[in-house]
């Protein structure tokens, strides 16, 4: 039977757990056409939570939910070319449709639609060419309201990997412009998140950006001890399984709640149980988990200065003072000067997570295993 853990892609239906007052939000927001920011580490379920709530409004004719992906969108070229094709696919339901809107709505941009394979897939493209024709960008960009408008419908329009656009040849231009046409929309909502925390705090967060203030940011937060617990002896007994409280919560404690690899240490122990897990199966899987890792993390630690690996071995331990000489010395991070720039790369790295009241932590558990464990 298929393992009853998901990790590394969308989790859904009974493979989706908590997040309770997170899509409670959401639902409310998405209803109210309200913009939201939704800002985590990476492997949070940011998407999945999305996904979620996308499913919520499958059966609501009055609110259209349009997903879009720029993950692989390098200019923003790319980028309008994916936003028009998602805009026009979330308000069509056949083939036929499709076509139909592109000529109405996007006539005068000379697209050009092609049918990629049997299921009837296809790739949207433009005559024009963009750089000459600025109007262009306008008409895209105002696609959703024109739609709505035209329709009687609302539209809540989701962007993963949104921060993509802050390394576009003219990323603040470019905001202010999205920004421009999108606040002015009376029938469209935008939910805007990504993979890269620090970037996505410096577009919404920071008082010169364009987006500053554009909507309600919302933080995700782990996933309690307790409905880790609760989800995973349940997805267990359901597979015809059993797992005790107790070898719940050391998965739980080892990953420290983190979504992404509390499932992927469930399933792992889900594959080495015939009938009755215990923590010893749980701390063999963990082993085996983290010597696959290893030699990624023996490459990433190749990539770093050695005051940088100090500066992470510290926060591993706990350390909350860094600036302190008993601190500096012991780590061997120089002076207290070099405190920013070490946290500056490792935030940009992705390898750290700065929390409420200035706490850090690093935010895979099992690199940070590695390095006090291993490592040292």
């Amino acid at each position: 039977m298929n393992t009853p853990f998901v990790y590394g892609r969308i989790a859904d239906k009974e493979n989706f757990t908590d997040r309770k007052e997170e899509l409670e939000m959401l639902i409310q927001n998405f209803s109210g056409l309200v913009n939201t920011i939704i800002i985590s580490p990476r492997r949070w379920g940011k998407t999945s939570l999305v996904n979620q709530v996308v499913k919520h409004f499958e059966t609501n004719k009055s609110i259209r939910i349009c997903q879009v992906d720029i993950f692989n969108c390098r200019t923003e070229e790319q980028f309008y070319q994916a936003y028009a094709h998602a805009i026009l696919k979330a308000n069509t339901s056949v083939w036929d449709d499709f076509i139909a809107s592109v000529r109405k709505y996007l006539g005068k941009l000379l697209p050009s639609v092609t049918l990629t394979d049997a299921a009837q897939t296809c790739e949207l493209t433009f005559g024009l060419n963009f750089k000459e024709n600025v109007l262009t960008y306008d008409e895209i960009l105002e696609l959703p309201q024109v739609i709505c408008k035209d329709t009687g419908r609302k539209m809540v329009v989701c962007i993963d990997e949104f921060q993509n656009i802050h390394e576009y040849d003219t990323p603040i231009a470019f905001q202010r412009k999205l920004r421009a046409h999108w606040q002015r929309h009376s029938d469209v909502c935008y939910c805007l998140y990504g993979s890269k925390r620090h970037m996505l705090l410096d577009i919404f967060n920071n008082y010169d950006m364009p987006f500053y203030k554009f909507g309600n940011i919302m933080f995700l937060h782990k996933i309690e001890r307790e409905e880790w617990i609760k989800f995973i002896q349940t997805r267990f007994q359901e597979s015809g399984k059993s797992i005790s409280p107790e070898a719940c919560g050391t998965i739980a404690d080892l990953m420290k709640n983190h979504p992404y690899y509390t499932q992927q240490l469930s399933q792992q122990t889900w594959l080495r149980t015939d009938y009755e897990s215990n923590t010893d199966i749980v701390n063999l899987a963990f082993q085996d988990i983290v010597g696959q890792l290893s030699l990624l993390f023996a490459n990433l630690i190749d990539t770093l200065t050695p005051k940088q690996i100090n500066f992470l071995m510290a926060v591993a331990d706990g350390v909350t003072n860094f600036s302190s000489k008993e601190v500096l010395t012991k780590y061997q991070l120089g002076t207290s000067a070099n405190i920013k720039n070490l946290k500056k790369v490792a935030t940009e790295k992705d390898l750290i997570d700065i929390l409420p009241g200035n706490k850090i932590e690093l935010q895979d558990p099992v690199f940070e295993y590695w390095l006090k464990h291993i490592y040292r």
